[in-house]
């Protein structure tokens, strides 16, 4: 273990203490000229001042090691940043926004810190959000045998949050090598500690979770807060431990530039906050114990304003963001999926059922890419596999390490998944993300988290994700198991969104998921797992491209455009009306929502003047509805009617049967509204 003592006033080299009082002048010197920025138009419009908070954020950077370790900073760790390596002057493309910044090209929130290219990694405004991605990185480094540690680093106030929980404890659960920093300053923008814990010391609220050891240091003082680090560190290497250090410091200025902290401070706090200010009592040091004269200082602040003026000058000239790039980096390009380009296959042989399809690409797909990895609630007991079987023998042929059960946080499954994705981009991670779609809600921070990564990032990172959600009602299962949730899943940019109806297409759409770059959400109609009605013949290599939609039966008088659970029943539909009324309506099965195959629906209206769209998803505010406004933009001279829409009732699906099929489309709901469409 390491000593303790390894830094003291006495011990450290000269060479050592110059370069740390550098770098707490330099940080200071820019926190405290960041305001000036915004008071000039110039940007910087959210700044956290960390002042009072010197002595851990030195330590932080000055144990994080590039090569080998992975740090998440947040949005007050400007010292950090610096002490991790970071310039002055990307400090400043930062907090202008300028396209120079090397977090992202200003396109995230300024004081937003980062450098992924270093592992110093971009994170969110989303307090604490960042210790499931360390937790999952910190997976990374276990499973790949890796040197470092992941270090996740927050204000105290953000431990309140859930997910910060699920990250605690679940890297306490697998053991991982992560270290939680708690920067204590005893507020949370203006509510006090005693408003937000049950102990006085966050950490303690921890003190339970075996495997966990936890840290205290005074935050405001340099050697204590590396002496500190340096021993968690260590800790967490050797023994693959998570640790948290709960650093004591003292928040010299306002939450931020928008809060006024004299309306809840007094006037006795605010001078006991001066007094004791970091940066002051390191210079005094320095000088009481003859370590450098007031000379040797002054020459280093000097120098520090020098550096401040340069980085500035190079700030003001730096390019801004092309107001045309926007578009740029939403998603990543998608596998190209080049041995079957429309997604159609000619293959005999014996059907196979949607699960099956399901199960054996998975398999497949292991075999292929050993780096990728499932997990979730409930997939992997003995011989079964999730609520359904999806992933059923999985376990048995890859291995704990690859296929495992999640805690029932779908929080932490789905954070987790961005962290570790982050470690090698060779990965690929399918979770389960919940066991129903209905109970994905909990997940949502972390969704939305992860679909503006790549975008946040300017392509420097890209969360490779397949999210698996069982989807839709026609079961029996009522509420929290019956509804879809794709409506609002599609509204986020940066995550496709596939819904197949047949296996065969379950199958490709899966194979094509799992080898792209990027979130995909893969929504599976679970009524359908075991229905011979979306039984089909499984190519082993088959492939679909995202983005088109599948003619599943031609005609010239109307056009049906459906997905997931209701493409079976258009299809009957239609067959019924040929019978019965001597009409050919086409049915079109999108097969990807997002991207949406405009190309296909628009060519099919303007063959048939006529189009209803199906779903089983609410008709008020559901995806058809997007469809919709898109063919009457898009495609509105070819209309001869009303577009039409058949979908749930604005109500919850209800868990008896009888209910259930008042609120679900149904074959006879969907006859009458073609009949009514063709008769118009």
């Amino acid at each position: 273990m390491t000593d303790k003592k390894k830094y003291s006033i006495k011990e450290t080299s000269k060479k050592q203490l110059a370069d740390w009082f550098n770098l707490m002048t330099l940080g200071r010197a820019l926190d405290e000229k960041a305001p000036n920025y915004l008071k000039q138009a110039i940007g910087w419009s959210y700044h956290a001042p960390y002042a009072g908070h010197d002595g851990i954020q030195l330590a932080i950077g000055q144990v994080f090691d590039r090569k080998t370790d992975h740090l998440f900073p947040y949005y007050r760790d400007m010292l950090t940043s610096l002490s991790a390596g970071l310039t002055a002057e990307e400090v400043i493309f930062n907090g202008i926004s300028k396209d120079t910044d090397v977090a992202g090209g200003g396109r995230h929130m300024s004081n937003h810190f980062a450098k992924p290219e270093w592992n110093v990694h971009n994170v969110s405004s989303c307090t604490g959000n960042h210790t499931l991605h360390a937790v999952g990185i910190a997976r990374a480094l276990k499973y790949y045998k890796g040197k470092g540690v992941a270090i996740s680093s927050q204000g105290e106030s953000s431990v309140s949050e859930g997910y910060v929980y699920e990250a605690i404890n679940g890297a306490s659960k697998e053991q991982l090598p992560v270290i939680f920093v708690i920067q204590d300053n005893g507020y949370g923008i203006s509510v006090p500690k005693k408003d937000q814990t049950a102990n006085r010391k966050v950490a303690d609220n921890f003190k339970g979770l075996k495997y966990l050891k936890i840290f205290h240091c005074n935050g405001k003082d340099v050697f204590d807060s590396m002496n500190t680090m340096t021993e968690a560190k260590a800790y967490a290497v050797e023994n693959q431990m998570p640790a948290i250090v709960q650093a004591n410091c003292v928040r010299m200025g306002a939450h931020s530039n928008s809060d006024k902290h004299v309306l809840y401070r007094d006037n006795a706090e605010l001078s006991y906050v001066e007094k004791n200010d970091p940066l002051a009592k390191f210079r005094r040091l320095l000088i009481r114990y003859k370590r450098f004269t007031e000379e040797e200082l002054v020459a280093i602040e000097a120098d520090v304003k020098l550096q401040v003026k340069k980085a500035h000058r190079a700030g003001l000239t730096a390019p801004d963001p092309d107001p045309n790039s926007i578009h740029d980096f939403v998603i990543p390009d998608a596998y190209p999926a080049a041995k079957y380009p429309e997604g159609l296959h000619n293959e005999t042989g014996e059907p196979k059922k949607l699960i099956e399809g399901l199960n054996e690409t998975l398999k497949a797909e292991f075999r292929h890419n050993p780096d990728t990895f499932i997990w979730g609630q409930d997939i992997a007991n003995k011989d079964k596999g999730g609520i359904f079987n999806v992933s059923k023998g999985m376990q048995q042929e890859f291995g704990i390490e690859r296929v495992f059960n999640a805690p029932i946080a779908e929080d932490f499954i789905m954070g987790t998944a961005n962290g570790m994705s982050r470690y090698n981009d060779n990965i690929r991670i399918v979770v389960e993300g919940a066991e129903f779609a209905d109970y994905f809600w909990p997940a949502m921070e972390q969704f939305v988290e992860t679909t503006h990564e790549y975008w946040r990032t300017k392509g420097q990172f890209s969360p490779n994700i397949t999210v698996r959600l069982a989807s839709g009602g026609y079961i029996g299962g009522g509420l929290y198991h019956s509804q879809n949730i794709e409506g609002a899943l599609a509204t986020f940019p940066g995550v496709r969104i596939v819904y197949p109806s047949y296996a065969d297409d379950a199958a490709g759409l899966l194979r094509t998921s799992i080898r792209s770059k990027g979130m995909t959400v893969f929504m599976e109609p679970k009524a359908l797992y075991n229905d011979p009605k979306a039984a089909a013949v499984v190519p082993d290599d088959f492939e679909v491209p995202f983005g088109k939609a599948r003619v599943r039966r031609e005609g010239t008088d109307l056009t049906i455009v459906t997905y997931g659970n209701t493409t079976h029943m258009c299809v009957e539909v239609a067959d019924k009306i040929a019978k019965e009324l001597g009409k050919n309506v086409e049915v079109i099965d999108l097969r990807t929502l997002v991207p949406l195959d405009k190309e296909t629906v628009i060519k099919s209206v303007a063959k048939t003047n006529k189009v209803l769209v199906v779903h089983e998803d609410k008709v008020f505010a559901g995806f058809g509805g997007e469809i919709a406004a898109t063919i009457t933009e898009e495609a509105f001279k070819h209309l001869d009617a009303p577009v039409r829409r058949v979908g749930s009732t604005f109500t919850p699906v209800g868990f008896n049967r009888i209910l259930e099929k008042a609120t679900l489309p149904n074959i006879d709901k969907i006859y009458v509204a073609a009949k009514d469409l063709l008769d118009y």
